[in-house]
């Protein structure tokens, strides 16, 4: 689809607000997006790839090696339950990334189609659904996770469809900040001429167009529900035996920390800043890297 301006020049083309072509060359230029890239690598390889290479068991109680510092056979020491940490942390990793990634695609898709709705409609509906939105941000986040958390079984998919379910409002607003100077654009103003429906519309012109946005969301989603799940697990609302994440292996630590129980804290704890430093600077990078403004 085409349109032509006033002024005589060469038509415009469905676009996009940045090619791939100069995402990728903006983010190959932009220093700490590239370290978080790596690390965010390195700790999807030590999460996955690490069990492969350091086999241990993480389902049998071993009191007998129970709380042993690092050393031969356990470079990161040993759990009070006989585990090995280093194999923990890998396990632990695995779920929490999980559940982060999947909270976010949640929260994402929700807040892409509430905040497109609401963009595209604009008026008395807009205004009605981003009240919703504020009334609903003023409630305190933890707090109902925490509850709800409490009153169903905890496992990684209800984990994360709660973490997600309270999560799309910021997706919501920054999707319908994007689709109200999208809708005014030659080619949705176009396609509602040729009669196309609110749907079509959505889907197919404002969704893909304001997809810069809903990456980079996506990222800080993760990063915000790795932090979540730190924070429950901590809290003693986490998974439960013989699943694990990271948050709960800290918390188990701290219990212990009067007995300079280090390894049983730190690595952990290096784990869960690591990997959000590590989104936080990916994602840094992205919104610069899919700015509007031309090179």
């Amino acid at each position: 689809m085409t349109a032509v301006d006033n002024a005589g020049d060469p038509p415009a083309t469905l676009p996009t607000p940045t090619s791939l072509r100069t995402v990728l060359r903006r983010f190959r230029h932009h220093p700490l997006g590239l370290v978080g890239f790596g690390l965010l690598l390195l700790i999807v390889a030590f999460c996955y790839l690490g069990p492969v290479f350091w086999k241990t068991n993480q389902t049998d109680v071993n009191l007998l090696d129970a709380a042993l510092p690092p050393g031969p056979g356990h470079p990161l020491g040993t759990d009070t339950n006989g585990f090995d940490v280093l194999g923990r942390l890998m396990a632990g990793g695995q779920v929490s990334l999980q559940i982060g990634l999947l909270a976010a695609l949640f929260a994402t898709t929700i807040g892409t189609l509430y905040g497109a709705v609401a963009g595209l409609a604009g008026g008395v509906v807009d205004g009605f659904m981003m009240r919703l939105v504020d009334v609903l941000l003023s409630v305190p986040f933890l707090f109902f996770v925490l509850i709800l958390s409490a009153r169903f079984h905890a496992n990684a998919w209800t984990l994360a469809l709660v973490i997600g379910a309270f999560s799309w409002l910021i997706s919501a607003r920054l999707v319908r900040g994007e689709v109200l100077t999208l809708r005014v654009r030659e080619y949705v103003l176009a396609a509602k001429v040729m009669g196309a429906s609110r749907r079509r519309i959505i889907l197919t012109h404002l969704i893909p167009n304001a997809m810069g946005v809903i990456i980079v969301n996506i990222t800080f989603q993760v990063a915000d529900a790795v932090l979540v799940v730190a924070a429950l697990g901590f809290l003693g609302f986490g998974l439960t035996y013989p699943t694990t994440d990271w948050g709960s292996q800290l918390a188990s630590g701290v219990t212990y920390i009067s007995a300079d129980y280090w390894w049983l804290i730190y690595p952990v704890g290096g784990c869960i800043i690591l990997t959000v430093l590590a989104l936080n600077l990916l994602a840094d990078a992205l919104r610069d890297a899919v700015g509007r403004k031309a090179d």
